[in-house]
């Protein structure tokens, strides 16, 4: 009776580990054959030199040394790039929270105003770009509308070199509300019963929010800023349909780049060398983040 059950056991075990692939098999496939395909596929591309219409040649690293010795524009879009990720993350990532502690009010029709802050995170990056220029225009923009009735002249915001790098950093900001969802996740995982006891003790209200709330999020604030910095350094869409890099290359993002020499100049091999250069960037910010985590980053139970 025993064996019997014990091969029972074992049929059904078996069944659900077959029906389990089976379901998880068409993203397994995507994975491979979209991902980890066209992945080892840009490694070995980064050493040819190939433009799609004549055999591709092997040139080694000539393509990486000529990136660092030879390309101005690589060190451009490159300096481009780190700076809007110096700027856009942190301030991501405070809007973002600021936000959340607004969304996590106990108010009547909270609840419509955390859809609405949600919106542009699921609405199309050329729509949007698209609105941003419109309400950018040197001289029928909205904004410089609004300020030409305070007496105030707007600058040029996308055309003149000086404003346009600010400009992609402020609104980059427009799609804070996705960080700022998962930020109210975690203020809401916070029991409320260590604020009662904190306000007994006779915490206040600031007091509270750096003893408590922030590191009781830390893990939270860890997500939300890799997720940030990774999203940050692969900016595309914006500079593409509303700059195009200009003016004088004052918004070159380094994807912006990359698509330019795989797809405008017929580069793929210079093209893949970039894609694994930002790879290694970004897994090296990255990693190093996730090394001196533990300092900051404080778990359920005291671990760190």
């Amino acid at each position: 009776m025993t064996r019997a059950r014990s091969n029972r056991l074992k049929y059904i075990m078996s069944k659900e580990t077959v029906t389990f692939y089976l379901l998880i098999l068409p993203w397994l496939l995507g994975l491979i054959f979209f991902m980890l395909g066209p992945i080892v596929s840009s490694f070995f591309i980064s050493f040819l030199q190939w433009d799609l219409i004549t055999p591709p040649k092997f040139i080694g690293l000539k393509n990486y040394i000529d990136m660092f010795t030879k390309d101005e524009l690589f060190w451009k879009s490159l300096k481009v790039t780190s700076i809007y990720v110096l700027f856009r993350v942190p301030l991501t990532i405070v809007a973002a929270l600021i936000l959340a502690l607004l969304m996590n009010q106990n108010v009547p029709g909270i609840g419509v105003f955390r859809t609405i802050y949600y919106i542009p995170a699921v609405i199309s990056g050329v729509a949007v770009s698209m609105l941003w220029v419109w309400m950018f225009n040197d001289n029928f923009g909205l904004v410089n509308g609004v300020l030409a009735k305070m007496g105030i002249r707007g600058p040029g915001w996308f055309s003149d070199p000086d404003w346009s790098l600010t400009t992609m950093i402020i609104i980059s900001l427009y799609n804070i509300g996705a960080t700022a969802v998962i930020f109210l996740a975690g203020l809401k995982n916070i029991p409320e019963t260590i604020y009662e006891a904190a306000e007994i003790d006779g915490a206040g209200p600031v007091r509270r929010f750096f003893s408590i709330t922030i590191p009781l999020i830390t893990p939270t604030i860890l997500f939300n800023l890799l997720m940030t910095l990774i999203a940050s350094f692969q900016t595309f869409t914006e500079a593409l349909i509303i700059t195009n890099g200009g003016p004088v290359n004052s918004t070159l993002f380094f994807n912006l780049y990359l698509y330019q020499n795989a797809f405008t100049y017929s580069k793929l091999g210079y093209a893949s060398a970039l894609a694994w250069i930002l790879f290694v960037i970004t897994l090296a910010v990255t990693y190093v983040i996730f090394r001196y985590s533990n300092r900051w980053v404080y778990y359920e139970g005291g671990g760190r």
